[in-house]
């Protein structure tokens, strides 16, 4: 309560803090701003048939879910950032410009992202349009009238990425995180309200048992964000002319999850592949066909063993395999070595690096485990209560409490700044 009286009293911090809420307003009104031609109720049922939309409406903050201006949402900008940067491990050139060319190359990496964000943007807003047009749920005349809807959306996806960066650079924490942060946030009350229609008092151990859960899922998801393994590292002395540089020790952290949600995202639409292809073909006037599509949907239904298992199973292997294109433990090694610094009883060079990938790889596993039971937490506490309007989904859970963190952990460090200026 007192760090936040004390937001509120320093003028520059205050001034932040309206701004991010100035701009999330703006983000909300544009949220609910429909495209032309939607049959809402057609639009519902779909979505609470199609679980990979779902978790694209996560990303859009509730924007697709209405179909609006920015349906999209920052799903085609965030895929870009990901694309570019498995890039620097194709091509030396973009590993230079990202790791070696300081600030300004990040820059030019930041910019080439942005650019690379409109192509996915009219890519993935064309796929939209004709899933949705196939379901009856968009009516579109005219191929005009389908270039003119996906060019605004595009232009929607531009000016939500324009915001996030406005936060990022003028107010408090990360834009992007913040804006998705504020989609999630905004659909609880929906969810609140859908509970309350419902309510049973026969099921109120169910509510209570759920809620225990909910509050542990968080709870953990608080330790393993915050979980890190701190690797002891020592600086040697060095004389140059009358003064000594070195001799001092510090660590090197890795953390528990270095990965974040996108073992999830990678893990839900590998999965969502052979559910959808088998939705296409269920219709089929080929009897075996038919028949097969019809199983491969059982199979991989949603509320199903099958799916649970290999759901938490690619999540885990994903984790590893996201973590090995962004941590190389022997380009650590190296920078260790060049700076002067060694970890005390490992030689440096290859063995420093044998001895990082040999703590990450176990460092890794519980972060994998925790990651991949987080994803399917979910689904079993809705078979365990059978409640199913008010679901603490653990992408959600993950992304406001690592957002929550880091905001605050921005907002404190700029109040110890001002605290030693005053001191």
């Amino acid at each position: 309560m007192n760090k936040l009286l004390q937001i509120f009293r320093i003028r520059e911090i205050r001034n932040k803090v309206f701004y991010v809420l100035a701009i999330l307003v703006v983000f909300r009104v544009a949220a609910n701003i429909p495209i032309p031609g939607i049959d809402a109720l057609k639009l519902k049922s779909f979505f609470e048939t199609n679980q990979f939309l779902g978790l694209l409406n996560l990303f859009s903050g509730g924007a697709l879910s209405h179909l609006s201006l920015i349906m999209l949402g920052l799903s085609p900008y965030i895929t870009a950032v990901i694309v570019m940067q498995l890039l620097t491990m194709i091509f030396p050139k973009m590993e230079q410009l990202y790791k070696e060319e300081g600030e300004r190359g990040r820059q030019k990496f930041n910019q080439y992202g942005r650019l690379l964000t409109v192509p996915f943007a009219l890519l993935q807003g064309y796929g939209m349009l004709a899933l949705f047009r196939n379901q009856g749920v968009v009516v579109i005349s005219s191929f005009f009238e389908t270039m003119l809807i996906l060019v605004t959306i595009t232009a929607g996806t531009v000016f939500l990425m324009w915001l996030g960066e406005l936060i990022s650079e003028k107010g408090i924490g990360n834009g992007v995180s913040l804006l998705i942060f504020a989609g999630i946030v905004a659909g609880f009350p929906t969810h609140l309200r859908q509970t309350l229609a419902t309510y049973d008092p026969s099921q109120i151990p169910s509510y209570i048992g759920f809620l225990a859960i909910a509050l542990l899922v968080i709870v953990g998801v608080i330790i393993i964000t915050e979980g890190r393994r701190n690797i002891p590292v020592s600086y040697a002395k060095r004389v140059r002319g009358n003064k000594v540089y070195g001799g001092v020790s510090t660590y090197l952290p890795l953390n528990v999850n270095p990965a974040g949600v996108i073992p999830i995202i990678f893990a839900i639409s590998f999965l969502m592949f052979p559910g959808m292809i088998g939705g296409f073909l269920q219709h089929s006037s080929t009897p075996w066909l038919a028949s097969a599509a019809s199983f491969l949907v059982g199979l991989f239904n949603k509320q199903g063993l099958t799916y649970i298992v290999v759901y938490f199973v690619l999540v885990v292997l994903f984790t590893y395999l996201y973590t090995a294109v962004t941590f190389d433990p022997k380009n650590v090694s190296e920078n260790l070595q060049r700076m002067g610094g060694f970890v005390p009883g490992i030689r440096p060079g290859k063995p420093t690096s044998d001895f990082l990938f040999f703590i990450l790889n176990r460092v890794l596993l519980i972060g994998a485990l925790f990651l991949g039971l987080v994803a399917v937490i979910p689904t079993i506490v809705q078979n365990m209560t059978g409640i199913t309007s008010f679901a603490v989904g653990g992408t959600s859970v993950l992304i406001v409490v690592s957002v929550v963190l880091e905001t605050m952990r921005q907002v404190e460090s700029q109040l110890t700044m001002r605290d030693y200026d005053g001191f």
